[in-house]
């Protein structure tokens, strides 16, 4: 039986009403500081802090709306796609800004001088190029679909690289085989698992121009965790609507270390810097995924790793580029994740490769 539309009226305004009552009896009990300026707008700041701390109503209605705009329509807060049984896909592998292809013309053009500059340092180049989460897993997309751009990105980009004489290995080719073994991108996060990270180390230590060592290194798994992605950040559903949420991940731990009989005698050896330099996001910065480890494992090799999180791949290549080391590495490593080479410059110039000049 359907419940009358006055009923419906008189609940929401009751609701409405309880609500008010409630944060009135909270917010009088507030007594602030009497030496501020009230012209100041300080005793304001005072207040609104106060009054979210004793009645958060606020966090209330961002849950009830995130609620109900995941439950009735799928869809998160703008950033995320929700496919699938529980998978998430940032926005960026979908979505084509104002400019993208001049942007990703000007990214393959400074891919390009970054191997001239390296070259001119007596230093190859090799560019890990990242397939995008959506291109590996689109059984899980549901009906979402790439924009024209993103549609055959990593082919005719990592082909636009090889016609400019920079080695890119095929990692698409390489995740796709190995993700019939173990999930190689995460479900709840944009970035790849320790699995998909060794996969790709693999298939950068036998591809040219990387040079293998004769180190041995060992990885061990020492357990598993509980991993809420990243990408849940844009379904804030908690800490009422926790059940609404997909089930976080599951993260192996890996840990890769010299063999012990290696790293002895090297404490009898003289230092050196390692040849090999990797550069790139937090799919190399961050250890929980360690591809730096699964690299010197799989090419027997040690690796400078001087990856950063939170700045793209172009910054941390740049700032390499302005203090090139006066011994330079064999190799530069350079991660980037394909969905970076349509973005247009963000605030601070993180996504641009700008201001590239030999060393001093």
């Amino acid at each position: 039986m359907q419940i009358p539309s006055r009923w419906l009226v008189a609940l929401f305004c009751t609701a409405v009403l309880g609500l008010a009552a409630a944060a009135a009896a909270r917010a009088l009990p507030y007594h602030g500081a009497q030496d501020r300026d009230v012209l100041s707008g300080e005793i304001t700041r005072q207040f609104e802090s106060h009054y979210d701390r004793v009645f958060p109503v606020r966090t209330l209605g961002t849950n009830v709306w995130a609620a109900l705009q995941f439950g009735l329509f799928g869809e998160g807060r703008p950033g995320v796609v929700v496919g699938d049984s529980g998978w998430l896909y940032t926005e960026e592998e979908f979505v084509t800004e104002v400019g993208a292809a001049a942007a990703l013309d000007r990214h393959l053009a400074s891919i390009r001088q970054v191997r001239q500059q390296l070259a001119a340092a007596g230093t190859e180049l090799l560019v890990v190029l990242i397939p995008a989460k959506a291109r590996l897993y689109p059984e899980y997309r549901g009906e979402h679909q790439p924009s024209s751009i993103h549609r055959d990105l990593y082919v005719d980009a990592r082909q636009a690289l090889l016609d400019q004489q920079v080695q890119v290995p095929d990692l698409l080719q390489a995740l796709r085989r190995c993700k019939q073994q173990a999930p190689v991108f995460l479900r709840t996060d944009t970035h790849w698992t320790p699995a998909g990270a060794r996969c790709a180390a693999e298939a950068v230590a036998t591809a040219e121009p990387y040079p293998r060592g004769v180190r041995q290194y060992r990885t061990a798994l020492t357990g598993s965790v509980d991993h809420p992605g990243d990408l849940l950040q844009f379904l804030p559903l908690s800490p009422y609507f926790d059940h609404l949420l997909p089930p976080v991940d599951r993260l192996a731990r890996a840990s890769t270390v010299e063999a012990q009989a290696e790293a002895e005698a090297d404490l009898f050896s003289e230092a050196s810097a390692p040849p090999l330099t990797l550069i790139g996001t937090s799919y190399s910065a961050d250890e929980r995924w360690n591809f730096a480890g699964a690299l010197r494992q799989a090419g027997q090799e040690d690796v400078l790793n001087l990856a950063a999180s939170g700045q793209g791949p172009f910054a941390p290549m740049r700032d390499y580029l302005r203090t090139l080391p006066a011994t330079p590495p064999r190799l530069v490593v350079w991660e980037i994740p394909e969905r970076y080479l349509p973005m247009r410059v963000r605030a601070g110039g993180t996504t641009e490769l700008a201001g590239l000049s030999p060393k001093p």
